[in-house]
């Protein structure tokens, strides 16, 4: 009998479960998750409502859905399975202060941004379990007007 497949979200459940439930858990084989297409597919979900313009690779969402969502998800899978993804240089990008100074910001590519995202929903939940339940910054459905 083979195990039936859990969704993203059941696994981020349980992610978050284990972690709250026994503290000095270490986690293996999470990087197998991070690969799922499901996963992937999400991370990409995520990125693209976020918007944003084209990293160094100049690829932009159009771009990406003109070739082929699944292709360009399938292609980074492979990649991340295998070995070989290596992220890209970020693109800089000098954004001008009102005080005459520049703040510089680096601009990733899709296919990085889509890493990192799916990184962050395996990840996310570990962490966020050891936060004390008063900590708002950078946390999942929370937001400075709570922290008040």
């Amino acid at each position: 009998m083979t195990k039936a497949l859990i969704s993203l979200q059941e696994l981020r459940r349980k992610l978050y479960l284990k972690s709250k439930a026994e503290k000095s858990w270490r986690f293996w084989g999470i990087y197998v998750h991070v690969c799922k297409f499901e996963t992937l597919h999400e991370a990409y979900r995520l990125a693209k409502a976020n918007s944003g313009t084209s990293g160094i690779d100049e690829v932009t969402f159009d771009d990406v859905e003109q070739v082929g969502r699944t292709e360009f998800l399938n292609e980074i899978r492979k990649e991340l399975m295998n070995g070989r993804y290596r992220p890209l240089p970020s693109k800089v990008q000098k954004i001008q202060k009102p005080n005459g100074g520049y703040r510089t910001l680096k601009i990733p590519t899709i296919r990085d941004r889509v890493v990192q995202g799916a990184l962050k929903l395996i990840l996310e939940p570990i962490f966020d379990a050891d936060f004390q339940p008063g900590s708002f910054g950078y946390r999942p459905k929370r937001t400075a007007h709570q922290a008040i």
